[in-house]
């Protein structure tokens, strides 16, 4: 019914421009698949990436005709993709170190029966401020101990009704909302992006910190120790390569027997061991 068409909304054209335009602009596009994200984690990154990466979202068939038209590298790969919700950013930074910082701004969301929980959740002995009624026989279904004083429910000691790793279930879902305790840790990451005609997936952006950061420390140390043992002089080595020289300057000294104010000591201690050692042999040795 709409093959024919010749105009659009003014909004869908406003959008389908600017994706023709953003593409040009910065140097990396991604992707993000929103499958199980909820929008209420999209504002936070909104206002934290201001200024370093834009969001879109849009239809994926306005999106699909605004990309087919670029000669932009890679782009046309990113077409087959656009299946589901899908968000855009666009940036100047690395894929690699947008997914990292996408990665460590999680944050935790209230529940839906079904998730899993993120943390062993607590339920502390407190005032609910709920008035009594059907939320009692709520509190009961899901395992938390409850009394009435002063009008209202009160937690009757503290209780943990799901372990880290757990199932929330579809009756205490709702209850933790009203008691504003949020278990479930939510981030997104990058389903792919390209990058100045690069494409990357989404295994490929996944980078674990910690492991580099030990990995490179332990290069670090390797290179340390290979060049004191080539004293190959460095700022950073020079005091264990002198202090590793002085060492062995002074075991020459002593096992060669020539003194220094600094070895005549051990020479001396040496030479006296050596010494009562040879007359315990004298004494022992019986003529044949």
């Amino acid at each position: 019914m709409h093959e024919n068409r010749t105009s659009y909304p003014k909004r869908k054209s406003q959008m389908h421009q600017q994706l023709q335009e953003l593409p040009k602009q910065y140097k990396v596009l991604a992707l993000v698949k929103m499958t199980k994200v909820r929008a209420s984690q999209i504002l936070p990154l909104r206002k934290k990436l201001k200024g370093e990466v834009e969001f879109v979202s849009i239809k994926n068939k306005v999106a699909q005709k605004a990309f087919e038209k670029l000669e932009v590298p890679g782009i046309k790969e990113i077409v087959g993709e656009l299946t589901g919700q899908c968000l855009f950013m666009f940036t100047n930074m690395s894929p690699f170190k947008l997914n990292v910082l996408l990665a460590k701004n999680k944050i935790m969301l209230a529940a839906r029966g079904g998730d899993i929980s993120s943390i062993d959740i607590v339920v502390p002995e407190k005032n609910t401020g709920i008035a009594p009624g059907p939320m009692l026989t709520e509190f009961k279904e899901a395992g938390i101990p409850t009394k009435i004083d002063q009008g209202t429910i009160w937690i009757a000691k503290e209780t943990s009704p799901v372990k880290k790793g757990g199932v929330i279930n579809e009756k205490l879902a709702p209850l933790l909302g009203k008691l504003d305790i949020k278990p479930v840790e939510a981030g997104i990451s990058l389903y792919s992006a390209i990058e100045e005609g690069l494409k990357y997936s989404q295994d490929e952006m996944i980078i674990d910190v910690e492991k580099i950061r030990d990995e490179f420390a332990q290069a670090h140390q390797q290179a340390v120790s290979l060049s004191i043992e080539a004293a190959y002089v460095t700022p950073e080595n020079i005091n264990q390569i002198l202090s590793k020289a002085a060492q062995a300057a002074r075991s020459v000294s002593i096992e060669s027997g020539f003194m220094t104010d600094e070895t005549k000591e051990a020479i001396l201690q040496k030479a006296d061991s050596q010494a009562k050692a040879l007359v315990n042999q004298a004494k022992d040795y019986t003529p044949s």
